[in-house]
């Protein structure tokens, strides 16, 4: 357990502390939208490209704010609680965010092999067939605006978040479980 955390701790918060500077992309994308209305002729890629990386700052940033601890609570009761208390309720209700984070992986895959051109009901076994060239790449899903960009690379990094999302939220219920034993694990940060 030690060793997955020490792991998936590391690596989601190198990710989130780069992904923090994700917003200052998103601020240039929308300055340069309008410093191009105002004196150039408007860009057609500012809107959605701001969107695509809004939603890259916060899928991607998510599990380094579950990590540490800065997503919203209701702490009507848990404030007062000592940490073993604390601990116990967190474990128990990890399962819930286990089970939603694994229905959004599905439904995201799916939606990821969609944007690929795969119309089966099989996507997972659609991209092992991608590795093994078994299958094909279709016809690629493109957005509806004038832009038209292409769906999949959108779809993909929320996959990836979502499942580095689980694999954090594995992580807390191991320190959970460690509390309730009497043990802190985690990464020492320098």
């Amino acid at each position: 357990m030690t060793g997955y955390v020490r792991v998936v701790d590391a690596v989601n918060y190198r990710i989130g502390r780069v992904m923090m500077w994700g917003l200052f992309v998103m601020m240039g994308i929308l300055l340069w939208s309008s410093i191009s209305k105002t004196f150039f002729l408007p860009s057609l890629w500012t809107l959605e490209m701001a969107q695509f990386a809004m939603v890259t700052y916060y899928i991607m940033g998510g599990p380094y704010s579950l990590q540490m601890g800065s997503n919203v609570r209701m702490d009507l009761f848990y404030h007062n609680w000592n940490n073993r208390k604390k601990a116990w309720f967190d474990a128990f209700t990890v399962f819930f965010l286990l089970i939603y984070l694994g229905v959004l992986i599905w439904g995201g895959v799916g939606s990821t092999a969609y944007s690929l051109g795969y119309w089966g009901d099989a996507p997972f076994s659609y991209f092992w067939g991608l590795i093994t060239g078994a299958e094909e790449v279709g016809r690629l899903e493109r957005s509806s605006t004038a832009w038209r960009p292409y769906a999949w690379p959108i779809k993909s990094i929320m996959v990836i978040g979502f499942f580095l999302m689980l694999l954090q939220a594995i992580s807390e219920l191991f320190k959970d479980i460690a509390r309730i034993r009497g043990n802190e694990i985690g990464v020492t940060r320098t």
